[in-house]
């Protein structure tokens, strides 16, 4: 009997097999009394209980950890080798909070949060940034403390680059907003506080005061990732080579992360968390012994991490991260941030005469390979061949007016939303008229 059923299975085609299943699976819905939409699917219910809504929500709360306060071990290199922590004890609250430091106001204590009302904090007082810190209130900074309370070594988490806070309380300080990237935080000056430069300098070949004014470019909101990798710290322009922090949210269906590709969101993180964080973990990437794109990462082999299974603080957080990040949705605008009459003339442009939606077409991504040249985006070719693929990605546009600030595109060339829309009408002979800019404008911050 199982021969003759498998000469007949044999002699199905593939679509009739798939055709039965759905029918039996479909009858097996109703039969059980669950209802189904209008295109005839059961949506689905997350039961908590369920082993899958129990996997789900435990992932998410894990990495909801590692995404605030994991850092991976990389106290090691950002206190004990780079000695950061001294400077950041010598730093008052309000010079950080310049620097676009943010602090979580749920991780202070009642008292605090009462003085802070009241006005009753020094802010200029260096002893207060300790105090913060031994609270675990500054976002994206972990502290590690004395038996006595005082800071000893300090990390630093996703969170610094890739969260914000509301401003409930003041400006920079409020409830956490994971995921919308910190475009008031400046990177390269917070780095070059460091008292020993040596690791980065020696690297880079280059001196520490040459390191500082590479540093002192980026500016707020800005990073350059690859410069650890090519050395090159400057556009052919003579600007700086830094990008704008991405938002990590919005990211569920997105095929690639970060501007120029590279990879998927659990390779990004790794490579952040090795390469960037200088976490202790396992990297792997022969992509980087290319000696002519990546000749920094060639010489030092950072393509090729290896650490026993024990002492790898990294690649067993991914999964939860992953999980984490792909589950923070990209935030909607709040009401009357944008004219909804012209948003929606702007939603029929974008889709018709304005084209943004030939690449701009899966829940304003691009599904598969979502790489362009820089002739076809009407730029430079300069920060896509510093990646591996040589391209940029069609980036999600949900979201967009969390990150207003710092400009547009990779390095915020373009300022505003209408020098982006002029921009493509420019490059690709749209012919578009002042209203219907206008509209798209619109739209753009409606998504």
């Amino acid at each position: 009997m199982l021969i003759a059923a498998t000469a007949i299975m044999r002699n199905i085609p593939i679509l009739a097999i798939a055709i039965a299943i759905a029918a039996c699976t479909a009858n097996q819905n109703r039969t059980e009394g669950r209802d189904t939409g209008a295109s005839g699917t059961a949506p689905v219910a997350v039961d908590a209980n369920s082993a899958v809504g129990a996997f789900a929500l435990r992932m998410i709360a894990d990495g909801r950890e590692t995404f605030r306060h994991d850092t991976f071990g990389d106290e090691q290199f950002w206190s004990t080798t780079l000695q950061l922590d001294r400077a950041l004890l010598g730093v008052s609250p309000a010079a950080a909070l310049g620097l676009g430091v943010k602090v979580d106001v749920d991780a202070l204590p009642g008292s605090v949060v009462a003085a802070l009302r009241a006005g009753k904090v020094d802010l200029d007082d260096p002893a207060v940034t300790q105090t913060l810190l031994t609270a675990h209130a500054v976002v994206g900074v972990e502290a590690v403390t004395h038996a006595d309370g005082s800071v000893c070594d300090v990390g630093i988490t996703c969170a610094l680059c890739h969260s914000t806070v509301d401003d409930s309380l003041a400006p920079g300080v409020g409830h956490r907003l994971d995921g919308w990237p910190n475009r008031d935080l400046d990177v390269g000056k917070i780095i070059a506080l460091a008292p020993n430069l040596s690791p980065f300098s020696q690297l880079l070949h280059v001196t520490d005061d040459q390191l500082r004014a590479v540093l002192n470019s980026w500016g707020p909101g800005k990073f350059d990732a690859e410069v650890f990798l090519d050395g090159k710290a400057f556009r052919p322009d003579g600007k700086s080579a830094a990008t704008l922090i991405p938002p990590a949210f919005g990211l569920a269906g997105a095929s690639l992360h970060t501007y120029t590709g590279w990879g998927s969101v659990p390779y990004w993180n790794a490579f952040v968390a090795n390469l960037l964080m200088h976490g202790q973990g396992n990297f792997f990437d022969p992509r980087l012994d290319d000696a002519t794109k990546f000749p920094i990462a060639a010489a030092n082999r950072f393509g090729h991490i290896q650490r026993s299974e024990d002492d790898d603080r990294i690649t067993p957080k991914l999964p939860a991260l992953h999980i984490y990040q792909l589950a923070i949705d990209a935030p909607r605008p709040p009401g009357g941030s944008f004219d909804a009459a012209l948003a929606a003339r702007g939603d029929e442009l974008f889709s018709g005469a304005a084209k943004c939606s030939t690449c701009h077409n899966q829940d304003r991504s691009e599904a598969g390979w979502p790489m362009h040249t820089g002739a076809e985006i009407g730029i430079d070719e300069f920060q896509a061949q510093r990646s591996p693929d040589g391209k940029y990605r069609t980036t999600p546009l949900r979201g967009l007016w969390t990150h207003v600030k710092g400009g547009f595109y990779h390095d915020g060339r373009f300022a505003t939303l209408l020098d982006v829309v002029n921009h493509y009408d420019t490059t690709m002979t749209l012919g578009l008229s002042a209203q219907d800019k206008a509209a798209l404008v619109e739209y753009l911050k409606s998504i």
